[in-house]
């Protein structure tokens, strides 16, 4: 069955512009392509210390929910770099200016430098990751926290407190950090640049990894980079300069590009594996082929809403 499968958006947030004020502006207008193609969700991802203009997920993503509407929204948080009473703040207000549910994707983060430029270090980040989001969970549901680890916080309760509960997406990709998505988590999340059979293997795992904590299969999500176009020709196009280019070192069948009905193909044989969510990123820099790109989506989920 594939008529269940929901596509969401993960927005870019770099953007290599020299008018910082176009990137925003770039984002504004895709979150609103986004909704008017209704597609299912909205996401923002989490980068530090990039030297280029990355615009931050909280207050973005607060100027985004204006356009949104009433569907599921959130974003990434690489817990290892927050101080979780601040991110439990962060994540609260969202919550409430919402429309919908929010979720909160977070991961453990990577690079020394990204690290070292938050004062962090890549030592014990998963140590640190399941401290933070236990205490994120605490402070969401509103209780009182007092801990010694990873820094001492007394007496601390956050407000607003999310209208409901707030889902957690983990994103995972080796095999240890996959069982703790299956632990910890109500959904996980399968990165960008993995081969369909790598795509497969790796859900196989989650679905094992579940069954051995005795936890519940529930949202199995994977990034794909896309393009749409109006056909194949047109899809390759724009995006075969930008893999030719060697596109984050992704494998030549990770990113899915081509015209609707080919999409929509991929698309349902990661929904006919067992995966529920499809989250969209473009590999298009110009933004008029990126609109173009949601607008076809629109085409891409009726049909799998219609199979």
């Amino acid at each position: 069955m594939t008529g269940g499968l929901r596509i969401g958006a993960s927005l870019r947030g770099g953007h290599g512009v020299t008018d910082v004020r176009a990137g925003a502006r770039w984002m504004v207008e895709r979150a609103r392509a986004a909704r008017q193609a209704g597609l299912d969700s909205l996401f923002l991802g989490d980068h530090h210390v990039t030297g280029f203009p990355y615009y931050q997920n909280v207050p973005m993503l607060g100027r985004l929910l204006g356009e949104w509407g009433d569907a599921p929204a959130g974003a990434l948080f690489l817990l290892p770099l927050w101080h979780p009473v601040l991110l439990a703040e962060q994540v609260g207000t969202l919550a409430a200016l919402a429309g919908g549910r929010f979720i909160l994707q977070c991961g453990l983060g990577a690079g020394e430098a990204q690290f070292a430029g938050m004062g962090g270090t890549l030592r014990g980040r998963a140590a640190a990751f399941e401290t933070n989001l236990a205490i994120v969970r605490r402070l969401l549901a509103g209780e009182e926290v007092t801990v010694d680890r990873p820094a001492p916080i007394r007496a601390a309760r956050i407000g607003p407190l999310p209208p409901e509960p707030v889902q957690v997406w983990i994103a995972a990709a080796a095999p240890a950090a996959i069982d703790r998505a299956a632990r910890l988590g109500e959904g996980w999340i399968a990165g960008p640049a993995l081969t369909v059979a790598e795509a497969r293997a790796q859900l196989d795992t989650y679905r094992e990894r579940c069954a051995a904590h005795g936890r519940p299969v529930r949202a199995t999500v994977i990034r794909r980079d896309v393009h749409v176009g109006a056909d194949q020709a047109d899809a390759d196009r724009v995006a075969d300069p930008v893999l030719a280019a060697g596109y984050r070192g992704f494998p030549p069948d990770a990113a899915v590009v081509g015209g609707p009905e080919h999409v929509g193909q991929a698309f349902a044989e990661l929904a006919e594996m067992g995966y529920t969510e499809v989250l969209v990123r473009h590999l298009a820099e110009d933004q008029a082929e990126v609109l173009a790109s949601y607008e076809r989506l629109a085409d891409v989920r009726a049909a799998l809403v219609a199979r």
